[in-house]
Protein backbone atom coordinates (compact mmCIF):
# COMPACT_ATOMS: atom_id res chain seq x y z
CA UNK A 1 0.00 0.00 0.00
CA UNK A 2 1.25 3.49 -0.86
CA UNK A 3 0.33 5.42 2.30
CA UNK A 4 -1.20 8.87 2.09
CA UNK A 5 1.42 10.12 4.54
CA UNK A 6 3.91 8.17 6.68
CA UNK A 7 4.76 10.61 9.49
CA UNK A 8 7.06 8.19 11.28
CA UNK A 9 9.12 7.86 8.10
CA UNK A 10 9.12 11.62 7.53
CA UNK A 11 10.47 12.34 11.01
CA UNK A 12 12.88 9.40 10.95
CA UNK A 13 14.99 11.37 8.46
CA UNK A 14 15.78 13.88 11.21
CA UNK A 15 15.54 11.53 14.18
CA UNK A 16 18.94 12.21 15.71
CA UNK A 17 18.64 15.98 15.27
CA UNK A 18 15.18 15.91 16.85
CA UNK A 19 16.42 13.84 19.78
CA UNK A 20 19.35 16.20 20.25
CA UNK A 21 17.00 19.18 20.23
CA UNK A 22 14.76 17.52 22.79
CA UNK A 23 17.73 16.65 25.02
CA UNK A 24 18.98 20.23 24.75
CA UNK A 25 15.70 21.51 26.14
CA UNK A 26 15.49 18.89 28.89
CA UNK A 27 19.00 19.76 30.04
CA UNK A 28 18.20 23.46 30.39
CA UNK A 29 15.39 22.91 32.90
CA UNK A 30 13.42 25.71 31.15
CA UNK A 31 10.36 24.43 29.28
CA UNK A 32 8.04 27.41 28.64
CA UNK A 33 8.79 30.80 27.03
CA UNK A 34 12.54 30.30 26.81
CA UNK A 35 15.43 30.62 24.39
CA UNK A 36 14.20 27.94 21.94
CA UNK A 37 10.91 29.77 21.41
CA UNK A 38 12.72 33.09 21.05
CA UNK A 39 15.11 31.58 18.49
CA UNK A 40 12.34 29.89 16.51
CA UNK A 41 10.28 33.09 16.41
CA UNK A 42 13.28 34.98 15.02
CA UNK A 43 14.10 32.27 12.47
CA UNK A 44 10.52 31.83 11.30
CA UNK A 45 9.99 35.59 10.98
CA UNK A 46 13.14 35.76 8.85
CA UNK A 47 11.95 32.80 6.77
CA UNK A 48 8.58 34.46 6.06
CA UNK A 49 10.11 37.89 5.47
CA UNK A 50 8.37 39.71 8.34
CA UNK A 51 9.43 41.55 11.47
CA UNK A 52 7.59 39.42 14.02
CA UNK A 53 6.55 35.81 14.61
CA UNK A 54 4.70 34.87 17.79
CA UNK A 55 4.51 31.20 18.74
CA UNK A 56 1.16 29.94 20.05
CA UNK A 57 -0.39 26.59 20.95
CA UNK A 58 -1.95 25.75 17.57
CA UNK A 59 -3.18 27.11 14.25
CA UNK A 60 -6.73 27.82 15.44
CA UNK A 61 -5.38 29.94 18.28
CA UNK A 62 -3.18 31.79 15.78
CA UNK A 63 -6.26 32.99 13.90
CA UNK A 64 -8.43 33.49 16.98
CA UNK A 65 -5.87 35.51 18.91
CA UNK A 66 -5.12 37.77 15.94
CA UNK A 67 -8.78 38.69 15.55
CA UNK A 68 -9.06 39.10 19.32
CA UNK A 69 -6.03 41.40 19.36
CA UNK A 70 -7.56 43.57 16.64
CA UNK A 71 -10.66 43.89 18.82
CA UNK A 72 -8.55 44.89 21.82
CA UNK A 73 -6.76 47.45 19.66
CA UNK A 74 -10.08 48.90 18.43
CA UNK A 75 -9.70 47.76 14.82
CA UNK A 76 -12.62 45.31 15.01
CA UNK A 77 -15.78 45.08 17.09
CA UNK A 78 -18.46 42.46 17.65
CA UNK A 79 -20.75 42.14 14.64
CA UNK A 80 -18.16 43.14 12.06
CA UNK A 81 -18.10 40.98 8.92
CA UNK A 82 -15.14 38.89 7.80
CA UNK A 83 -15.11 37.47 4.25
CA UNK A 84 -13.86 33.88 4.15
CA UNK A 85 -13.97 31.06 1.56
CA UNK A 86 -16.91 28.73 2.15
CA UNK A 87 -14.89 25.59 1.32
CA UNK A 88 -12.23 26.07 3.99
CA UNK A 89 -11.58 23.81 6.98
CA UNK A 90 -13.89 24.74 9.84
CA UNK A 91 -11.08 26.28 11.94
CA UNK A 92 -11.11 29.40 9.74
CA UNK A 93 -14.79 29.92 10.61
CA UNK A 94 -14.40 29.03 14.29
CA UNK A 95 -11.82 31.79 14.77
CA UNK A 96 -14.30 34.34 13.41
CA UNK A 97 -17.34 33.29 15.42
CA UNK A 98 -15.29 32.83 18.61
CA UNK A 99 -14.68 36.59 18.45
CA UNK A 100 -18.36 37.47 17.93
CA UNK A 101 -17.60 38.44 14.35
CA UNK A 102 -19.76 37.45 11.37
CA UNK A 103 -18.31 35.08 8.74
CA UNK A 104 -19.42 35.92 5.21
CA UNK A 105 -19.01 32.67 3.29
CA UNK A 106 -18.15 33.16 -0.38
CA UNK A 107 -17.68 30.65 -3.16
CA UNK A 108 -14.12 29.81 -4.28
CA UNK A 109 -12.59 29.65 -7.71
CA UNK A 110 -13.14 25.98 -8.54
CA UNK A 111 -9.82 25.79 -10.44
CA UNK A 112 -7.71 26.94 -7.48
CA UNK A 113 -10.03 26.26 -4.48
CA UNK A 114 -9.15 29.76 -3.24
CA UNK A 115 -10.87 33.14 -3.06
CA UNK A 116 -11.81 34.89 -6.29
CA UNK A 117 -11.27 38.69 -6.01
CA UNK A 118 -14.34 39.43 -8.17
CA UNK A 119 -16.61 37.40 -5.89
CA UNK A 120 -14.98 38.91 -2.80
CA UNK A 121 -15.66 42.46 -4.01
CA UNK A 122 -19.33 41.64 -4.57
CA UNK A 123 -19.58 40.43 -0.97
CA UNK A 124 -18.20 43.62 0.60
CA UNK A 125 -20.74 45.66 2.59
CA UNK A 126 -20.47 48.59 4.97
CA UNK A 127 -20.06 46.03 7.79
CA UNK A 128 -17.11 44.28 6.14
CA UNK A 129 -13.91 44.92 8.06
CA UNK A 130 -11.61 42.06 7.12
CA UNK A 131 -10.78 39.42 4.51
CA UNK A 132 -9.51 36.02 5.60
CA UNK A 133 -7.92 34.35 2.55
CA UNK A 134 -7.13 30.68 3.11
CA UNK A 135 -4.22 29.28 1.12
CA UNK A 136 -6.05 25.99 0.89
CA UNK A 137 -4.13 22.78 0.20
CA UNK A 138 -0.94 24.86 0.01
CA UNK A 139 -2.02 26.86 -3.06
CA UNK A 140 -1.43 30.51 -2.27
CA UNK A 141 -4.41 32.82 -2.84
CA UNK A 142 -4.32 35.68 -5.40
CA UNK A 143 -2.79 38.04 -2.86
CA UNK A 144 -1.86 41.02 -5.07
CA UNK A 145 -5.49 41.37 -6.16
CA UNK A 146 -6.85 40.80 -2.65
CA UNK A 147 -4.46 43.32 -1.11
CA UNK A 148 -5.51 45.86 -3.73
CA UNK A 149 -9.15 45.29 -2.76
CA UNK A 150 -8.34 45.57 0.93
CA UNK A 151 -6.54 48.86 0.38
CA UNK A 152 -9.43 50.21 -1.67
CA UNK A 153 -12.05 49.34 0.95
CA UNK A 154 -9.84 49.85 4.03
CA UNK A 155 -10.05 46.22 5.15
CA UNK A 156 -7.75 44.15 7.33
CA UNK A 157 -6.24 41.00 5.80
CA UNK A 158 -5.57 37.91 7.89
CA UNK A 159 -3.93 35.10 5.92
CA UNK A 160 -4.74 31.53 6.93
CA UNK A 161 -1.39 29.87 6.18
CA UNK A 162 -2.12 26.62 8.00
CA UNK A 163 -1.34 24.57 4.87
CA UNK A 164 0.96 26.84 2.89
CA UNK A 165 4.35 27.20 4.61
CA UNK A 166 6.80 28.52 2.03
CA UNK A 167 4.28 29.22 -0.75
CA UNK A 168 4.96 32.45 -2.61
CA UNK A 169 4.05 34.73 -5.50
CA UNK A 170 6.89 36.44 -7.34
CA UNK A 171 9.21 35.53 -4.47
CA UNK A 172 7.03 37.04 -1.72
CA UNK A 173 6.03 34.38 0.78
CA UNK A 174 2.66 33.74 2.33
CA UNK A 175 2.50 35.19 5.80
CA UNK A 176 4.02 38.47 4.59
CA UNK A 177 1.20 39.71 2.34
CA UNK A 178 -1.54 40.60 4.80
CA UNK A 179 -1.67 42.59 8.02
CA UNK A 180 -1.11 39.30 9.84
CA UNK A 181 -1.13 35.56 9.21
CA UNK A 182 -1.85 32.41 11.20
CA UNK A 183 0.19 29.22 10.78
CA UNK A 184 -0.41 25.70 12.01
CA UNK A 185 2.42 23.27 12.76
CA UNK A 186 0.14 20.28 13.29
CA UNK A 187 2.28 17.14 12.77
CA UNK A 188 0.96 16.41 9.27
CA UNK A 189 1.69 19.89 7.92
CA UNK A 190 4.64 20.62 5.64
CA UNK A 191 6.37 22.19 8.64
CA UNK A 192 5.04 19.91 11.34
CA UNK A 193 5.83 19.74 15.04
CA UNK A 194 5.60 16.53 17.04
CA UNK A 195 2.41 17.79 18.64
CA UNK A 196 0.17 20.82 18.33
CA UNK A 197 1.83 24.16 17.62
CA UNK A 198 1.16 27.40 15.75
CA UNK A 199 2.41 30.91 15.07
CA UNK A 200 1.32 34.37 13.96
CA UNK A 201 3.39 36.56 11.63
CA UNK A 202 3.07 40.31 11.19
CA UNK A 203 4.97 43.54 10.58
CA UNK A 204 2.75 45.41 13.05
CA UNK A 205 4.62 45.94 16.33
CA UNK A 206 1.50 46.95 18.28
CA UNK A 207 -0.34 43.84 17.10
CA UNK A 208 2.61 41.61 17.98
CA UNK A 209 2.80 43.11 21.47
CA UNK A 210 -0.92 42.58 22.05
CA UNK A 211 -0.79 38.95 20.87
CA UNK A 212 2.23 38.20 23.05
CA UNK A 213 0.21 39.35 26.05
CA UNK A 214 -3.01 37.59 25.04
CA UNK A 215 -1.26 34.22 24.60
CA UNK A 216 0.16 34.53 28.13
CA UNK A 217 -2.93 35.17 30.28
CA UNK A 218 -3.10 38.74 29.01
CA UNK A 219 0.21 39.56 30.65
CA UNK A 220 3.25 41.45 29.41
CA UNK A 221 4.84 41.23 32.83
CA UNK A 222 4.38 38.43 35.36
CA UNK A 223 1.36 38.95 37.60
CA UNK A 224 0.34 42.10 35.72
CA UNK A 225 -2.53 41.46 33.29
CA UNK A 226 -3.68 44.09 30.82
CA UNK A 227 -6.11 41.79 28.96
CA UNK A 228 -8.36 38.87 29.86
CA UNK A 229 -6.03 36.55 28.01
CA UNK A 230 -5.61 32.82 27.51
CA UNK A 231 -2.87 30.22 27.87
CA UNK A 232 -1.66 29.56 24.32
CA UNK A 233 2.11 29.26 24.38
CA UNK A 234 4.32 27.34 21.98
CA UNK A 235 6.42 25.22 24.34
CA UNK A 236 10.20 24.93 24.25
CA UNK A 237 10.41 21.33 23.04
CA UNK A 238 8.09 21.93 20.08
CA UNK A 239 9.96 25.13 19.23
CA UNK A 240 13.23 23.20 19.25
CA UNK A 241 11.75 20.48 17.01
CA UNK A 242 10.45 23.11 14.58
CA UNK A 243 13.87 24.75 14.39
CA UNK A 244 15.29 21.44 13.16
CA UNK A 245 12.58 20.90 10.56
CA UNK A 246 12.51 24.51 9.35
CA UNK A 247 16.02 24.07 7.97
CA UNK A 248 14.71 21.33 5.63
CA UNK A 249 11.42 22.96 4.64
CA UNK A 250 12.52 24.45 1.31
CA UNK A 251 14.11 21.17 0.19
CA UNK A 252 10.94 19.23 0.99
CA UNK A 253 8.74 21.87 -0.66
CA UNK A 254 10.78 21.68 -3.87
CA UNK A 255 10.24 17.92 -3.89
CA UNK A 256 6.49 18.45 -3.49
CA UNK A 257 6.51 20.89 -6.43
CA UNK A 258 8.21 18.34 -8.66
CA UNK A 259 5.55 15.76 -7.81
CA UNK A 260 2.69 18.23 -8.25
CA UNK A 261 3.91 19.20 -11.71
CA UNK A 262 4.29 15.53 -12.60
CA UNK A 263 0.67 14.89 -11.57
CA UNK A 264 -0.51 17.96 -13.46
CA UNK A 265 1.34 17.02 -16.65
CA UNK A 266 0.78 13.27 -16.69
CA UNK A 267 -2.73 12.68 -15.34
CA UNK A 268 -4.79 12.74 -18.53
CA UNK A 269 -8.02 10.97 -17.61
CA UNK A 270 -10.96 13.07 -18.87
CA UNK A 271 -12.93 12.18 -15.73
CA UNK A 272 -10.39 13.99 -13.57
CA UNK A 273 -10.30 17.75 -13.02
CA UNK A 274 -6.90 19.04 -11.91
CA UNK A 275 -6.04 22.23 -10.02
CA UNK A 276 -4.43 25.04 -12.00
CA UNK A 277 -1.79 27.63 -11.19
CA UNK A 278 0.22 30.39 -12.84
CA UNK A 279 3.94 30.61 -13.52
CA UNK A 280 4.45 33.39 -10.97
CA UNK A 281 2.99 31.20 -8.20
CA UNK A 282 5.18 28.77 -6.26
CA UNK A 283 2.80 26.68 -4.18
CA UNK A 284 3.59 24.52 -1.17
CA UNK A 285 1.33 21.59 -2.20
CA UNK A 286 0.49 20.44 1.30
CA UNK A 287 -2.14 18.39 -0.54
CA UNK A 288 -2.70 17.57 -4.19
CA UNK A 289 -6.44 17.48 -4.73
CA UNK A 290 -8.43 16.45 -7.77
CA UNK A 291 -12.13 16.54 -8.62
CA UNK A 292 -14.04 13.56 -9.93
CA UNK A 293 -17.81 13.13 -10.28
CA UNK A 294 -17.28 9.45 -9.46
CA UNK A 295 -15.15 10.25 -6.43
CA UNK A 296 -16.26 7.37 -4.19
CA UNK A 297 -15.77 4.82 -6.95
CA UNK A 298 -12.36 6.30 -7.74
CA UNK A 299 -11.29 6.16 -4.10
CA UNK A 300 -12.33 2.50 -3.85
CA UNK A 301 -10.49 1.77 -7.12
CA UNK A 302 -7.33 3.41 -5.77
CA UNK A 303 -7.59 1.40 -2.57
CA UNK A 304 -7.97 -1.81 -4.59
CA UNK A 305 -4.74 -0.82 -6.35
CA UNK A 306 -2.84 -0.28 -3.08
CA UNK A 307 -3.11 3.54 -3.03
CA UNK A 308 -4.44 5.37 0.02
CA UNK A 309 -6.34 8.62 -0.60
CA UNK A 310 -8.26 10.97 1.69
CA UNK A 311 -11.07 13.53 1.39
CA UNK A 312 -10.39 17.14 2.40
CA UNK A 313 -13.16 17.85 3.32
CA UNK A 314 -16.27 15.64 3.17
CA UNK A 315 -18.57 18.16 4.90
CA UNK A 316 -18.38 21.91 4.26
CA UNK A 317 -18.57 24.25 7.29
CA UNK A 318 -22.01 25.60 6.33
CA UNK A 319 -23.38 22.03 6.42
CA UNK A 320 -22.02 21.22 9.88
CA UNK A 321 -24.32 20.86 12.89
CA UNK A 322 -22.17 23.42 14.72
CA UNK A 323 -23.30 26.05 12.19
CA UNK A 324 -26.93 25.12 11.85
CA UNK A 325 -27.84 28.73 11.10
CA UNK A 326 -25.86 28.42 7.83
CA UNK A 327 -27.32 25.04 6.80
CA UNK A 328 -29.82 26.60 4.41
CA UNK A 329 -27.19 28.57 2.47
CA UNK A 330 -26.94 27.67 -1.20
CA UNK A 331 -23.25 27.37 -2.13
CA UNK A 332 -23.23 25.05 -5.16
CA UNK A 333 -19.53 25.39 -6.03
CA UNK A 334 -18.48 24.56 -2.47
CA UNK A 335 -20.95 21.69 -2.30
CA UNK A 336 -19.73 20.31 -5.61
CA UNK A 337 -16.16 20.39 -4.32
CA UNK A 338 -17.28 18.68 -1.13
CA UNK A 339 -18.85 15.85 -3.13
CA UNK A 340 -16.11 15.41 -5.73
CA UNK A 341 -12.78 16.19 -4.10
CA UNK A 342 -10.06 13.63 -3.44
CA UNK A 343 -6.52 14.07 -2.12
CA UNK A 344 -3.70 12.01 -3.62
CA UNK A 345 -0.49 11.04 -1.81
CA UNK A 346 2.15 13.75 -2.05
CA UNK A 347 5.17 14.14 0.20
CA UNK A 348 8.93 14.53 0.01
CA UNK A 349 9.24 10.76 0.46
CA UNK A 350 6.96 9.70 -2.39
CA UNK A 351 9.19 8.03 -4.97
CA UNK A 352 9.02 8.50 -8.73
CA UNK A 353 8.00 4.86 -9.11
CA UNK A 354 5.16 5.34 -6.65
CA UNK A 355 4.04 8.51 -8.43
CA UNK A 356 4.13 6.70 -11.77
CA UNK A 357 1.98 3.91 -10.34
CA UNK A 358 -0.57 6.43 -9.00
CA UNK A 359 -0.72 8.23 -12.35
CA UNK A 360 -1.14 5.00 -14.32
CA UNK A 361 -3.91 3.75 -12.03
CA UNK A 362 -5.79 7.06 -12.29
CA UNK A 363 -5.39 7.21 -16.07
CA UNK A 364 -6.76 3.68 -16.31
CA UNK A 365 -9.86 4.51 -14.23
Amino acid sequence: MIPFLDLAKVNAQYQQELKNACSRVIDTGWYIMGKELEAFETEFADYCGVKFAIGVANGLDALTLTLRAWKELGKLKAGDEVIVPANTYIASILAITENDLVPVLVEPNIDTYNLCPTIVEKAITRKTKAILPVHLYGLISPMPELIKLADEYNLLVLEDCAQSHGAKINGKKCGSWGDAAGFSFYPGKNLGALGDAGAITTNDENLARAIKALRNYGSHEKYKNIYQGVNSRLDEIQAAMLRVKLSYLDIETDQRRVLANKYKNEIVNAKIRLPSWNNDEEHAFHLFVILCDERDELQKYLEDNEIQSLIHYPVAPHKQQAYEKFNSLSLPVTENIQNCILSLPISSLLSVDQANHIIKVINDF
